[in-house]
């Protein structure tokens, strides 16, 4: 009994954080490969989302060419 008193906590918190803690696909390497920070491909304040730049940059893979940020 006292083992599951333990165990019921340390699950839930293992679960909440697997809940929150999304997959990323963008990852702090492609920023040191492009040398520029993670506002260029994604809205500030809000790195689940592309703007324009990030599309082109998931599309072809590169920045060359990639549409000017606004």
């Amino acid at each position: 009994m006292k083992a599951l008193r333990l165990f019921i906590p340390v699950l839930t918190l293992l679960a909440a954080f697997l809940a929150t803690s999304g997959i990323s696909y963008a990852t702090k390497e492609m920023s040191k490969k492009e040398k520029k920070p993670c506002v260029t491909c994604h809205p500030k304040g809000n790195m689940k989302e592309l703007n324009d730049v990030g599309k082109y940059y998931k599309e072809k893979g590169t920045l060359e060419g990639a549409p000017a940020k606004k």
